[in-house]
């Protein structure tokens, strides 16, 4: 089976991870956020779950802060998980992460039990389509080319669709979109760096940057994207995957022409015939 070409070096996302280990707790918002999310999901679910992995280089905190017994594990190509023993799976804010995030998925509804719950919160294409922007055109008018600057990430139908193609049941993608203000591109830039999120695609230019691109980075984003007080304006999108193990006491889809109701009934309507040329 042809594998899907490596984008990220994992050597340096681990690297910059390991930086990440020591920021203040309030760096990581965007994790609480995520985890106050997919807490109110399994709230919704209304089960009780008793054999649970996290994964994630963060899994540990999310067990700790979701209340739940887990086994936490890393987020490897290969992930550390035993087939047929989960009834939960959550995949931590890092399959944005993944060469090969359709692999991942399957792995893990591998490792779920029939009729298992897995959950993936992750980035989604929205995030940082500013700073893609302001990179974009700095670097075409200081280096006259553009570089990789800000990692791809999947658009949310896309990331639904990964869920079939891994063979769930009932597959759902929703998302969570929003804004923050930050003081300047720099601030936003330090941010991502200490939450382990800086770029670490293959591709990416290994050299420091120069001193003009950023100055010309910070002036593009500012006049393009400013918030009030003379601030930036960084939009950020959480997209969450939902899907079950497949399972024979699960509900399925009816036939197409299997109804046995009219939807003129049930709306309480008069039926209308098709119009006639």
């Amino acid at each position: 089976m042809q594998q899907p070409p490596k984008l990220f070096d994992l050597d340096a996302l681990a690297a910059h991870r390991a930086r990440a280990d020591n920021a203040s707790a309030d760096i990581w918002f965007l994790h609480d956020r995520a985890i106050d999310i997919v807490s109110e999901k399994l709230k919704d679910v209304n089960r009780s779950f008793t054999d649970i992995a996290i994964v994630g280089p963060r899994a540990a905190e999310w067990a700790k802060k979701l209340g739940l017994l887990a086994n936490c594990v890393i987020d490897a190509e290969r992930l550390d998980l035993e087939q047929a023993k989960y009834d939960l799976i959550i995949h931590a804010m890092s399959l944005h992460w993944a060469n090969d995030p359709v692999g991942q998925l399957v792995q893990m509804r591998r490792a779920l039990r029939p009729d298992g719950m897995m959950i993936a919160a992750l980035f989604g294409g929205e995030t940082l389509h500013e700073l893609r922007i302001a990179f974009s055109q700095a670097e075409s008018a200081v280096m006259d080319g553009i570089s990789p600057r800000v990692i791809p990430m999947g658009e949310i139908r896309e990331l639904g669709g990964l869920l079939q193609r891994a063979g769930y049941a009932l597959p759902v993608a929703d998302n969570d979109l929003f804004t923050v203000s930050y003081e300047t591109v720099l601030h936003l830039m330090n941010e991502l760096r200490m939450m382990g999120e800086s770029n670490a695609m293959i591709a990416r230019i290994k050299t420091s940057m120069t001193k003009e691109l950023l100055q010309a980075v910070a002036a593009k984003y500012t006049a393009l994207f400013p918030s009030d007080e003379d601030r930036i304006t960084a939009t950020f999108e959480l997209v969450f995957l939902t899907g079950w193990a497949p399972s024979d006491d699960q509900q399925k889809p009816l036939r197409p022409g299997s109804a046995k109701t009219r939807l003129s009934d049930a709306l309480g309507v008069p039926e209308l015939s098709p119009e006639k040329n």
